[in-house]
């Protein structure tokens, strides 16, 4: 499994990490469903404890994502193994355990504080590796007071580093700002990212840990208008994607369809080259694919063996996507 650097925290994390919200199971956000349907927790702990015989080191969570219930099956999984992970989350969504429903948002110094200390419950840990806010800031002015927040977080041994999954360019250049601000998260597969929020990821040393890696499954090739996702997944009901929707899903298929031969030229599946687009396009990415299974878990794992695609590749990826209303990279 090949490396990469933590922005500049000094942690050292696999080159492809493993995204946990899917494991979650079914819960709702502001009435729509946010979850990628039924789980089995025993097949999540497996597929976890999998990808850390593989050589996969980071796990991304968060608070929200099953209203907990992500947290406590990656805590299950890694006990015992605690030290052989780097462990991520983020706060700031505001949830109801019991109902399994979340609407809001709270980003406040003492809301953090408080989050802080129910992820570590609910993980099983004594400290968490990548703290990150989910949401909740209007503005970049209200990221000082929350820094020094976190910072105190740091100083008290209960977080190691902290980053921003609000990738609002202005936000990211506030949280670059704090000393052990290390990262940030946004949306970036092969159709696109927000290239000006990559740049200053760059420029600040931080990572970019990358959503979406595999446009939510579309990248997979398991997907086509007369198999999708079931009904009460999150991908068929949000404001975010339209991968699978009707009038939009023929198109991305197409460009999917006009660079697989790039993506898997050298033996790779469709989704192992998405994922090494994204290791070519810049060391600050680190992509972090969702799972529910171990099969899942030792394709996208295998990404991280074979590497980021070769430059003739990724330029080929570059040239044929150029222009696609999707791109922005």
């Amino acid at each position: 499994m090949q490396k990469r650097a933590l922005g500049h925290s000094g942690i050292e994390v696999s080159a492809v990490g493993m995204g946990c919200w899917a494991i979650g199971g079914p819960w709702r956000f502001d009435g729509r469903d946010a979850g990628w349907g039924a789980v089995d927790d025993d097949e999540s702990v497996a597929a976890i404890r999998c990808a850390l015989d593989l050589g996969v080191t980071y796990f991304d969570t968060a608070d929200a994502y099953g209203c907990g219930h992500s947290e406590r099956v990656l805590g299950r999984a890694l006990a015992g193994r605690r030290d052989d992970a780097i462990i991520a989350t983020k706060f700031g969504l505001l949830f109801d355990e019991r109902t399994r429903e979340g609407a809001g948002a709270d980003a406040s110094p003492k809301y953090a504080r408080a989050a802080c200390e129910a992820s570590l419950r609910r993980l099983r840990t004594d400290r968490i590796d990548l703290f990150q806010l989910h949401g909740g800031v209007d503005g970049p002015d209200e990221v000082p007071a929350l820094l020094e927040a976190l910072e105190g977080l740091v100083a008290a041994g209960k977080i190691r580093a902290y980053g921003t999954s609000d990738e609002r360019p202005e936000i990211v250049r506030a949280f670059a700002q704090g000393e052990h601000g290390v990262a940030v998260q946004q949306q970036f597969n092969v159709f696109g990212g927000d290239g000006e929020t990559l740049a200053i990821a760059e420029e600040h040393g931080l990572a970019s840990i990358a959503r979406s890696p595999l446009a939510m499954g579309l990248l997979t090739g398991k997907y086509d208008p007369g198999h999708r996702p079931a009904p009460g997944d999150v991908r068929l009901d949000t404001p975010w994607w339209d991968y699978f929707d009707d009038g939009t899903m023929d198109e991305w298929l197409a460009r999917i369809a006009a660079v697989r031969d790039q993506l898997t030229a050298d033996g790779r599946t469709l989704g192992q080259g998405a994922l090494g687009w994204l290791l070519a396009r810049s060391p600050a990415l680190i992509p972090i694919p969702g799972f529910r299974t171990v099969a899942q878990v030792e394709e996208n794992a295998a990404a991280g063996e074979l590497g980021p695609l070769s430059p003739d590749a990724f330029a080929a990826v570059e040239a044929t996507l150029r222009g696609s209303p999707a791109t922005s990279a």
